[in-house]
């Protein structure tokens, strides 16, 4: 009997595996064959396994579960095919970097200045708050797709982060720093067979190239170029990413008031020449770390942690901690200490 019954839902598999695969709720493009062809036999070997008792419904259920559980823990490709569903045409704009708003962040030490003594009547803002507003927009655009290889894409992003010093009523409350990022890369999903035995499931790589300055003229320009590659790997609910760059050299100013030449020759001896981000992600808590060091004898670095969690009805908060150098251009030569508390608009992953 069960036989028989596992030959009559091969045929009807057969004919519905259009509905199956919408149900899966996934695209043949981003996997959707593979997935529905996972439930069909999750099916049929529960099926073959089962007794007269057990109904069809409960067969069904059980399979859909193992499925979502399978999605939910990919993470990478979770990420990829919302992308892919989000990109509907060729206008469609979807998130880059997190994007979040913090009405109120807290600032330990923001009395120094980021300009040298001498020139400092030249400050915009004498003295600046402790609590200010911060933050970030970060948005990216797929124009080409599947180019080098399958599944690879090509994007063009921006990200703008603002420091907003909103309640400094004193200082006619001006943005005190906006810094502006845009970015051109590529990339491409990579599967490591070998690193399976670790834990490593899956990985994606990408190379790019990035303009970032603060839109300032004068002594308070601050910009740098830099091409980067970006390796990004996940095990279980944590991805984990690791990012090195090379700075693109400018010449060197010879008066520190001429437009021309090299803002801030420094930035790498602050900056260094990586940054590693760790990120663990369950249910609606996303919990992150970011790393950043000099890797010399007179070390410079930077840690922010982020944590945001679910607060009321598909809105969610965003906890931050930052503690180093380079939070922004301006202060990329001063350690910053910062608690900021706000909403999140899009998470990473």
């Amino acid at each position: 009997m069960n036989k028989l019954l596992t030959m009559c839902l091969t045929a009807l598999l057969g004919l519905t595996s259009a509905s199956l695969a919408e149900e899966a709720g996934t695209s043949e493009a981003e996997g959707g064959i593979a997935q529905t062809r996972q439930y069909q036999a999750c099916i049929l070997q529960m099926v073959s396994r089962a007794n007269g008792a057990v109904l069809v419904s409960e067969i069904r259920g059980k399979c859909s579960a193992q499925k979502n559980r399978q999605i939910d823990d990919d993470i990478l490709a979770s990420r990829r095919r919302e992308e892919q569903l989000a990109i509907t045409s060729r206008r469609a704009l979807v998130p880059h970097k997190r994007n979040f708003l913090m009405p109120a962040t807290y600032i330990v030490n923001p009395k120094e200045k980021p300009i040298p003594p001498a020139l400092s009547d030249f400050a915009p803002i004498e003295d600046i708050d402790n609590i200010e507003m911060k933050f970030q927009l970060s948005l990216k655009y797929q124009f080409a797709k599947s180019v080098l290889m399958r599944d690879d894409r090509f994007h063009f992003a921006f990200t703008s982060l603002s420091f907003w010093q909103a309640y400094n009523s004193d200082a006619s409350a001006p943005f005190r720093e906006t810094n502006y990022e845009p970015e051109v890369f590529w990339t491409a999903p990579v599967e490591f067979q070998p690193l399976g035995m670790l834990g490593i499931d899956a990985s994606e790589v990408a190379v790019g190239f990035s303009h970032q300055s603060n839109g300032q003229s004068g002594i308070l320009s601050r910009s740098w170029n830099r091409v980067y590659a970006k390796f990004t790997w996940e095990s279980g609910k944590w991805v984990f990413g690791l990012k090195p760059w090379y700075r693109i050299r400018e010449d060197e100013k010879q008066n520190v008031l001429d437009a021309d030449g090299d803002d801030n020759p420094d930035i790498e001896k602050y900056m260094g020449h990586f940054e590693f981000r760790s990120t663990y992600r369950t249910d609606n808590h996303e919990l992150s770390m970011m790393l950043r060091n000099n890797l010399r004898s007179e070390n410079h670095g930077a840690v922010q942690l982020d944590w945001t969690f679910p607060i009321w009805r598909g809105l969610s908060g965003h906890a931050q901690y930052f503690n180093g150098y380079g939070e922004s251009m301006i202060d990329y030569n001063q350690r910053v200490e910062r608690f900021g508390l706000g909403l999140i608009l899009s998470d990473l992953y």
